[in-house]
């Protein structure tokens, strides 16, 4: 799909804050209230605009800090399907957060969350290597996060938490 110049801006606009008024954004690109949203529906629509999503830091959050971890995962790609199929197969499990295809040594590179070391030991040993396609696996935790996404997260003051009550 080929998008001009005030398209491009506005999604520009919200990939940097989803959160962001229609009417800023009109006044940003300076363009009528009502053509800034039609643009915006007209790119939710064609699913330019996939989903609008917050980032959040739950190790500021007593209790829901989890546990993240990156699967590289070799497979055995079908012929007529390539690594489309095990891919879907993998992405449809609730741990899965994200999937993609890589170069390199591994096929799939799988990002999933659990609320344990042994939860995500759990997913591995007993959904991800199990499937027929799956050759091997590795595991690699993520120990703190600087930055995702282009946001920095705050360094120095992890004691600082908010604590919440079950």
């Amino acid at each position: 799909m080929f998008l001009d110049e005030k398209e491009l801006e506005i999604l520009e606009i919200l990939e940097r804050n989803s959160r962001i008024s229609i009417d800023t954004i009109a006044k940003m690109v300076d363009l009528p209230l009502d053509e800034a949203t039609l643009i915006v529906k007209k790119l939710e629509r064609e699913k330019v605009i996939v989903q609008y999503s917050t980032d959040i830091n739950w190790r500021r959050v007593d209790g829901h800090e989890g546990v993240t971890a990156m699967i590289d995962v070799k497979v055995a790609p079908k012929r007529g399907v390539g690594f489309d199929e095990i891919a879907e197969r993998i992405y449809r499990f609730q741990e899965v957060k994200s999937v993609y295809l890589m170069s390199g040594a591994y096929d799939l590179s799988v990002i999933i969350e659990g609320k344990s070391m042994s939860e995500v030991a759990f997913f591995v040993s007993e959904k991800l290597s199990t499937l027929d396609s799956v050759l091997s696996t590795t595991t690699h935790f993520i120990l703190k996060k600087y930055k995702h996404d282009g946001t920095i997260y705050e360094q120095g003051d992890e004691d600082r938490r908010i604590v919440v009550s079950p």
